[in-house]
């Protein structure tokens, strides 16, 4: 089978493309025929050890996993004899942020492993590009406990997060602000903003309305920045640690002031996510955005795209085509 490995840390040039024997599943495993995986934000973390913290869960000198890949999209060819909820040809989709070894033809997976059957209506593909942005982003809105009809600014509205928090916000109907780029104004509209602001063209921070909350799916804003944009008591939340880690601190410190505070949602709970993810695709309340497919041999290129910070929704890897 072919496979994406690296053997250290390091940039998209570190990675392999190589022929590995086939795996046999574990009594409490699944063999998994492997369609689609993305290449993600949590994979360039996982594969460059940055931030430094995240090597306390990969490997803290060295990846304790070759294989790279986070999520999949497959048919289970084989199962354990311990497996119960699971069988042969069933279509599955699976997620876990510290790795699973999923860029590769064929993967096995612990039958407890948070995952879901895929629905009837999502290929590989889509499947694959429901999972890890929307696992951050439910995680977000679960932790923040948003009511109904609140006002919500959602800054980088266009990567793998950004989209998925756009349409969870619409199921939970809330009024919607998205900050984006020029070419994807009409898809924030589409996936449920109310409005947008471009931010090649207008600063949102010029905003005259004020909001009950402001997520910032993508890291490059601030909350020192964005504090006049809040109502009172509103909350800040951003996906990235922010300059010297303030976000991490900034919880405790805004918490102890009092007034308008800042959030820092620690994911928990996959399975709750998928599940929920599954439920609206499902009820046709979510669409998976895809900016870009990549061969195995291309993976490098796939990684560098990624990097750059400019996807939008998600980048996928697709296998056994």
């Amino acid at each position: 089978m072919i496979a994406i490995t690296r053997n250290k840390y390091g940039g998209p040039e570190i990675l392999l493309e190589k022929a590995l024997p086939k795996l046999q599943p574990g009594e409490n495993e699944l063999l998994v025929k492997n369609y689609a995986s993305t290449v993600n934000r949590t994979d360039c973390g996982i594969l460059t050890g940055k931030p430094f913290i995240i090597r306390f869960f990969t490997g803290l000198f060295k990846p304790k996993k070759k294989i790279t890949g986070t999520d999949f999209a497959g048919c289970i060819e084989a199962t354990g004899k311990a497996v119960k909820n699971f069988k042969p040809g069933d279509r599955i989709m699976g997620f876990n942020d510290i790795g699973l070894c999923t860029h590769a033809e064929y993967i096995t997976v612990n039958a407890d492993q948070p995952m879901v059957i895929i629905p009837e209506s999502s290929d590989y593909a889509s499947a694959a590009a429901s999972m890890e942005g929307s696992h951050y982003a439910y995680n977000i809105l679960k932790h923040l406990n948003i009511p109904k009809g609140n006002k919500v600014l959602v800054n980088g509205a266009t990567g793998a997060i950004g989209t998925s928090v756009v349409q969870f916000l619409k199921h939970f109907k809330m009024e919607i602000t998205a900050v984006c780029n020029t070419k994807n104004v009409e898809l924030v509209k589409r996936l449920g903003s109310n409005k947008v602001w471009n931010w090649e063209t207008e600063d949102f921070l010029n905003d005259t309305d004020r909001y009950h909350f402001i997520i910032d799916a993508v890291g490059k804003s601030r909350f020192k920045k964005c504090k006049h944009l809040l109502l009172p008591g509103g909350l800040y939340c951003s996906t990235e640690l922010g300059p010297n880690a303030e976000n991490v601190f900034l919880p405790l410190i805004t918490r102890i002031k009092g007034g308008k505070q800042v959030k820092f949602p620690v994911p928990t709970d996959c399975q709750r996510s998928l599940d929920f993810i599954k439920m609206l695709i499902e009820n046709n309340e979510f669409e998976a955005v895809i900016d870009r497919s990549y061969s195995p041999k291309d993976a490098r290129d796939a990684y560098k795209y990624v990097l750059t910070g400019s996807k939008t929704g998600n980048v996928i890897l697709k296998f056994n085509t």
